[in-house]
């Protein structure tokens, strides 16, 4: 029986750069790391897998002064530079180690070899389950799984590490192409990190090694940095950086990649994202997946290789004609490789720009930014300059620049219809303040009393989201302005090509000044446009609007394309007939449970709400439920072309069960809080109208 021992080092790290490289009693981390893997009584052979980066040859001169041979090979498919670095050994098992981890115990490598083979697993590790030290982490597997691996997989999460397709299809979590199991220890030692990832980290390794030698057990290690809190203090804040391993079932979806990824992220990230619609919190906090390695149709991929069907917000709203669509998509590889920036401006913004022309023949001029918070900060900007005025009245969700977030200056109740209640307006110049007013929607006379007792220069309105406009309202919003020379916005970012092709106004013929497109225009590239009238759009040449980035190709030359694909499939008629159908079924799902529920929004915008107490515990049930059924789901189905009706009907029938579920808990006979496996979501948008 032939056992070969790899393990992975490079040059390249985000935290630490070459740690490996570092030095405890004049010896580097690696030559540390091989001696002490050299020291196994089991492992036949040892080979270093590493790659082509800057100064690799500092690897390849320790692993000859230590007699390993080395193999270079792709940087990014680590899966592939692991298996080329074996190909022409034929083990009959393969032993993973990590050069990160200096003080591995040799010892306890024996000991999963042993309890591999004598158990006749095709994987075993005593990772699998995280109870030993971070830096003692072993997999050993058949070297048959391994090629098999090499062979089928395809997603790119399988492949940045070695043995992610062989675990997640295993016995372990519930599969049957792989037989695994976990070695344990008797005690979980989980927080105690014996590996170097950062500063802080090789300072405590200094301090073992000055303290019980090079040649030590990972047992005293860790028994020395458990006595010692001068020691474990200057790491156990660190977050583990191993990730890659599952630690619980996969129907809980507690740890894993995207929530260990996520951990990290709000020690790096204020707010751990970049939008709060996207915070695992809106959903099913510590357990949400966080993170796609793949889109593609409305499937979703997580970075543990999950496949999971998105019925919930798309991309935000984003995506109408589904994810990776294949003829933008192949538009914007063209991009790439004939190149995307330059000193020179891409035509594609002159195009796009006729194009929204045409289809907004009241418009004669258009600006093109790449975020919707971006496009209604230079709406606002040019509606001021060509008003003369600096009021602003609001009705609706905008955005979270100054201009916007200064309505809660002194009365931070101020935008609680529109977005979040008590948004705190901090970081906002305090001289903003009565800048903005906000009004309710469909409520004519607020609004005409605003005009009335303020010098309002710009009425900017979503024109519609939950509700229709009553008769003759948007009409005399546009009179209002007309006689009151104000410049009438209509923020369609969210409602733009949801129901016609482009504005939604357009279903109720009444022309604003100005309009803003974004999310769809794209189908997830970013590119919005400000469109208006020339009269008001020339005041853009009487103050400074601009970006380098916003004059980048890839935005316009997808928008161009969607706009194409948008005429030819006309899908604002599909995501409208099959969102209608959707709000159909959840109102006829809660009278046949007998609950209390509200559905709204356009139909391509479909939401619902339980009327009880215990709504957002209910939400919170149905996201953590429909996740264990491979659905992302929330209380929302933005709809796209990808949501065909077979995917929606199993879809429905799968929410029907959470909702009998949910009709106990309102009867009495099951308790919502025993049924939640974590916290409550938080609470999401809360529009105006």
């Amino acid at each position: 029986m032939k056992i070969v021992a790899v393990t992975q080092a490079r040059i390249g790290s985000t935290r630490f750069p070459e740690k490996i490289l570092q030095e405890v009693q004049n010896v580097s981390l690696l030559e540390l790391h091989l001696k002490r893997i050299l020291k196994s009584k089991r492992i036949d052979k040892l080979k270093i897998a590493t790659t082509n980066e800057e100064k690799v040859s500092e690897i390849l001169d320790i692993g000859k002064k230590v007699g390993v041979e080395t193999y270079q090979g792709d940087l990014y498919n680590v899966l592939d530079r692991f298996y080329q670095c074996l190909k022409g050994e034929n083990p009959d098992y393969v032993v993973r180690l990590t050069s990160d981890c200096p003080i591995i115990d040799a010892e306890l490598i024996d000991k999963v070899i042993d309890f591999t083979i004598e158990n006749d697993l095709d994987y075993g590790s005593n990772a699998l389950e995280e109870v030993y030290p971070d830096g003692q982490d072993v997999e050993v597997f058949k070297y048959s799984a391994l090629v098999k691996a090499w062979e089928e997989s395809t997603l790119e999460s399988e492949k940045e590490h070695v043995t992610p397709f062989i675990y997640n299809n295993s016995s372990h979590y519930g599969k049957t192409l792989f037989k695994s199991d976990a070695y344990l220890s008797e005690v979980n030692y989980n927080h105690v990190r014996l590996t170097v990832d950062t500063p802080e980290d090789l300072v405590v390794v200094e301090k073992l090694i000055e303290q019980l030698g090079l040649d030590a057990g990972w047992q005293e290690y860790t028994n020395l940095y458990l006595e010692s809190k001068n020691i474990s203090s200057l790491n156990d804040t660190i977050i583990r950086n191993e990730g890659y391993l599952k630690s619980l079932k996969k129907d809980t979806m507690t740890h894993g990649k995207g929530q260990e990824l996520y951990k990290k992220a709000k020690t790096l990230i204020p707010g751990g994202t970049m939008l709060l619609s996207k915070r695992p919190e809106m959903f099913l906090p510590e357990r949400w997946p966080s993170y796609y390695s793949k889109a593609q149709g409305c499937n979703i991929w997580d970075l543990d290789g999950n496949k999971f069907t998105d019925v919930s917000i798309m991309g935000i709203g984003t995506n109408i004609l589904g994810y990776g669509n294949e003829a933008i998509d192949n538009v914007v590889r063209n991009v790439v490789n004939t190149g995307n920036m330059s000193t020179l401006s891409c035509p594609e913004e002159v195009y796009l720009a006729e194009e929204l022309m045409e289809m907004n023949p009241w418009a004669d001029m258009v600006r093109f930014a790449r975020t919707g918070g971006e496009a209604n900060a230079i709406a606002i900007r040019i509606a001021r300059a060509a008003s003369g005025k600096d009021k602003v009245a609001i009705c609706g969700y905008h955005g979270w620049h100054d201009w916007y977030l200064s309505t809660n200056l002194g009365n931070n109740e101020g935008l609680n219809e529109h977005l979040l209640p008590g948004l705190n307006p901090a970081g906002v110049p305090s001289h903003l303040k009565g800048s903005v007013y906000p009004f309710l929607y469909n409520d004519y006379e607020e609004l005409e009393n605003l005009v009335k007792s303020q010098d309002i220069g710009v009425i900017k309105m979503e024109v519609q989201r939950n509700e229709p406009p009553k008769e003759g309202y948007l009409e005399k919003v546009r009179k209002l302005a007309t006689d009151n020379n104000i410049v009438l916005i209509f923020d369609e970012c969210t409602s733009g090509f949801r129901e016609t092709y482009g504005p939604l106004f357009k279903k109720y013929n009444v022309m604003p000044d100005m309009t803003v497109f974004g999310k769809t225009i794209a189908n997830g590239y970013a590119l919005t446009a400000v469109v208006g009238r020339r009269e008001v759009m020339e005041a853009a040449q009487d103050t400074f609007i601009s970006s380098t980035f916003w004059t980048e190709r890839i935005g316009p030359a997808a928008a161009l394309k969607t706009l194409e694909v948008m005429r030819g499939e006309k899908p604002w008629e599909y995501i409208t007939e099959i969102g209608g159908y959707v709000k159909n079924k959840w109102v006829k799902m809660a009278e046949e449970n007998k609950l209390d529920m509200i559905s709204f929004g356009l139909n391509s915008l479909a939401g619902f709400a339980f009327t009880s107490k215990n709504s957002l515990k209910y939400k919170t049930l149905i996201t953590q439920e429909m996740l264990k059924k491979n659905y992302l789901a929330s209380t929302l189905l933005y709809s796209s072309t990808a949501h065909t009706k077979e995917i929606v009907d199993q879809y429905l029938h799968e929410l029907n069960e959470v909702f009998r579920v949910i009709a106990e808990c309102e009867k009495g006979s099951r308790n919502i809080d025993e049924l939640l496996e974590g916290p409550v979501c938080h609470g999401g948008f809360k529009r105006l109208n």
